[in-house]
């Protein structure tokens, strides 16, 4: 299931991490205000077109110069260019996950750039690729990191009444049953809701125009006995 330990530092049953997340940037990075905690975890859109490696590496900096103990990245539809592995290596100053795992401070973290978007090397046009590559969600995962959000959960734009969430999405989500699944995509979707044992978050920070005007999230998660 390649999960990889990227911490020692364990936190110990009943201890609160401070986590930071944040989604959509679209290269206004260094407009947000993040607050300080201690896991930040960006859903993707970092940046606009992915067309200049300029941008990926302004990204990274700052990326760095967050105080943050770990740092988790997945890339969004419009960082088509992050599926080069050549460009992956630019992403110095966190984890950068691509349908893959890791173990941090005892949260057991998957993290897919996966969307039903018709285009870009992450794009999911055929329901099955989309149910496939979702099926290799680990069932003990505690945070689940999806550019798209799952159908019918934070999905929608600001005046729309259609849901943009994938289906194939929302039943692993269903299957995995993760303490927390947060994503992006869906500018208008911004906000959290609490589903039976999920918490949702839609972390996008950017607006219509792609400038940010909403604050990343800020969660206490307690380790919890297995």
């Amino acid at each position: 299931m390649n999960i990889t330990i990227a911490s020692r530092r364990l936190s110990r049953v009943g201890e609160a991490i401070r986590v930071v997340l944040l989604s959509d940037t679209h290269e206004y990075h260094r407009n947000v205000i993040v607050p300080d905690g201690d896991l930040l975890i960006h859903a993707g859109d970092i940046t606009r077109l992915s067309f200049s490696s300029r941008s990926v590496l302004d990204f990274d900096e700052w990326l760095g110069s967050l105080p943050h103990r770990q740092k988790v990245v997945i890339p969004g539809n419009h960082d088509f260019s992050l599926a080069d592995p050549s460009w992956q290596k630019l992403i110095t100053s966190g984890v950068l996950l691509i349908n893959d795992g890791v173990e941090i401070m005892g949260f057991k973290i998957w993290g897919t750039p996966i969307t039903p978007v018709d285009h870009g090397h992450f794009g999911g046009a055929e329901p099955a690729d989309r149910a496939a590559q979702f099926r290799r969600i680990p069932d003990n995962t505690d945070l689940l990191v999806s550019h798209g959000p799952p159908y019918g959960v934070l999905d929608r734009d600001l005046g729309s009444a259609s849901s943009q969430g994938c289906q194939e999405l929302l039943a692993a989500v269903k299957r995995v049953r993760p303490r927390l699944h947060v994503f992006g995509h869906i500018h208008g979707g911004y906000g959290t809701v609490q589903a039976d044992r999920t918490m949702f978050v839609n972390a996008a920070v950017a607006g219509r125009n792609g400038r940010p005007v909403n604050e990343p999230h800020l969660l206490h998660l307690r380790k919890v006995a297995q």
